[in-house]
């Protein structure tokens, strides 16, 4: 009697993935890749009697950090798997494939749906196995500790080096190149760049405003710094406006010195404007910032900051003030033009004054007239059904979803099928269930308060009940508040002279509850 032949083990297609964080030494002609994957090599040939096969196919991540899967070494290995191609994926350590335990579980949930194992060849275990999988949970939780950890020295390494002078990295600024010949990099006087950064500083100091050196920097066809990246990228090279402007002018690089949190510190790297010169300026930039912004909105009392809107770029329009000699004049101007000048947004400036009057004329309007009153109903209502409507119909698309996931869940208990990736299946659909019901609590809750904030007829006329002299009685702060609670958005058409005004469609509601505050409990009405 015959024996019978030996049946041959099936076919285990292996994938080497490599990963290594930073490019220096992959220019070697034996680096660290080479060697992840000459161990993994290795340790598939030990495993050929159980059918293991290296594939040719190379998923090498040189330079790349294992915090996140931006990687494409590791997006072509995904895509290989879901295409069927691969049955095993091998690395040299778990922290080579991630090491955030988040992006982890997520690739371990591709492996099981795919059927595909994991392997570390200096671990020693397989995911197949439910002890390996305890142990590379343990694992990835020290390997995202470490990185942690990781992270808090690189912190207190910038710190240390600043502390002492050196340039710890970041964008480059005009006025100096990155020098990367020595063992740590080091910031170098770039002459021609030098002579600009000069001018300017001199710039401000003639014209004494920003807006003005923007002007003269744009007739110059100056640009901010530009430079290349290590990948060989371009970058930086943008027009000057007023925030850049600034910012070169706050730099202490200048004078020599580098920044460290609120400290400076003395730099090793070479001033190239002289400490008086930037001292002045400093000086300058202070006595013009002296008033302006919320200070000067506050003391003004801008009724419309952050409602009105320039039509032509969409910009918010900020309060600010001239003087001449005694006066005040206040004025709101597009921020395109404050940033950039007018060359970029020629919209005028608009008297603060007379649109703030238009604006309270305009809901005084609405107060006096019952047709007026009855179009802004209208407008809300219409508006509020629409808003209410989308979300019903999100809700009913919700529900949907989660009697789904629940009837899945049902027909899988119901299976009884204990295997590894129903287990996870149940999870993602329970996690999706806790997901759904989130958002419809987050929906539902927004329809009630969108029904709770309609209004009637009654509620308008409650409103606009005595508006004159509800106005006059309020203060300057109070005005605001019931501005910002009625009004959501205004702009002015300059060709004809108008203003558009659009009105929040729950203000008018939430005006009436201010304005009519509900009697106490142990009130009595009469």
């Amino acid at each position: 009697m015959s024996e019978a032949p030996n049946k041959q083990p099936a076919t285990i297609r292996c994938a080497i993935y490599t990963r290594k964080s930073h490019e220096e030494g992959l220019q070697q002609e034996f680096n660290s890749l080479d060697s992840q994957r000459d161990a993994a090599e290795n340790y598939i040939a030990s495993q050929s009697q159980e059918g293991w096969v290296a594939l040719p196919n190379r998923y090498d991540d040189g330079g790349y950090s294992g915090s996140n899967l931006k990687r494409p070494a590791m997006a072509r290995l995904l895509a290989d798997i879901e295409a069927g191609e691969i049955d095993c994926v091998v690395v040299y350590k778990v922290d080579r494939l991630s090491r955030s335990l988040l992006d982890f579980s997520r690739i371990m949930g591709t492996f099981d749906e795919q059927n595909v194992s994991f392997v570390s060849v200096t671990q020693h275990f397989n995911t197949t196995h439910s002890m390996g999988r305890l142990t590379l949970n343990i694992l990835l939780s020290f390997a995202q500790f470490e990185r942690e950890i990781i992270g808090e020295r690189i912190r207190d390494k910038i710190a240390g080096q600043r502390r002492r002078g050196k340039w710890a990295g970041g964008i480059p600024v005009l006025g100096y190149d990155v020098d990367r010949t020595g063992p740590s990099p080091k910031l170098v006087t770039n002459a021609d760049e030098a002579v600009h950064v000069r001018r300017i500083f001199a710039m401000y100091l003639e014209m004494q405003s920003l807006l003005p050196v923007v002007d003269e920097l744009q007739r110059l066809g100056w640009f901010n710094k530009s430079w290349r990246t290590r990948t060989g990228k371009v970058r930086g090279g943008y027009m000057f406006d007023k925030s850049s402007v600034h910012y070169l002018l706050k730099n202490p690089l200048y004078i020599g010195r580098i920044k460290h949190k609120d400290q400076t510190f003395k730099g090793e790297h070479q001033a190239i404007v002289d400490r008086k010169v930037f001292d002045a300026v400093q000086a300058l930039l202070k006595s013009n910032s002296r008033g302006k912004g919320n200070r000067i909105a506050n003391k003004y009392d801008a009724l419309l900051r952050g409602l009105l809107v320039c039509p032509q770029c969409n910009k918010a329009m900020v309060h600010n003030v001239a003087r001449r000699d005694s006066r005040v004049y206040r004025y709101y101007t597009c921020q395109t033009a404050i940033k950039r000048g007018y060359k970029n947004c020629p919209f005028p400036s608009l008297p603060a004054g007379e649109m703030e009057d238009a604006v309270v004329d305009h809901i005084r309007c609405i107060a006096s007239d019952a047709e007026l009153r009855r179009d802004v109903l209208q407008q809300s209502q219409t508006q509020g059904d629409s808003e209410l409507e989308a979300l019903v119909s999100q809700e009913r698309s919700l529900v949907a979803k989660m009697t789904r996931c629940h009837e899945e869940i049902a027909r899988m208990t119901g299976d009884a099928d204990t295997t590894s990736v129903a287990t996870d299946r149940l999870a993602t659909l329970h996690e999706q269930v806790a997901s759904v019901e989130r958002t419809l609590a987050t929906v539902r809750g927004d329809a009630e308060t969108l029904r709770e904030q309609s209004f009637t007829e009654t509620d308008i006329n409650a409103a606009f009940a005595d508006f004159d002299n509800v106005w006059n009685a309020l203060t300057t702060t109070e005005r605001i508040q019931v501005l910002n609670l009625l009004v959501e958005r205004v702009e002015f058409d300059a060709d004809d002279s108008t203003i558009a005004i659009t009105l929040h469609p729950s203000g008018i509601k939430s005006l009436t509850q201010e304005l009519n505050p509900a009697p106490e409990p142990n009130e009595t009405t009469r």
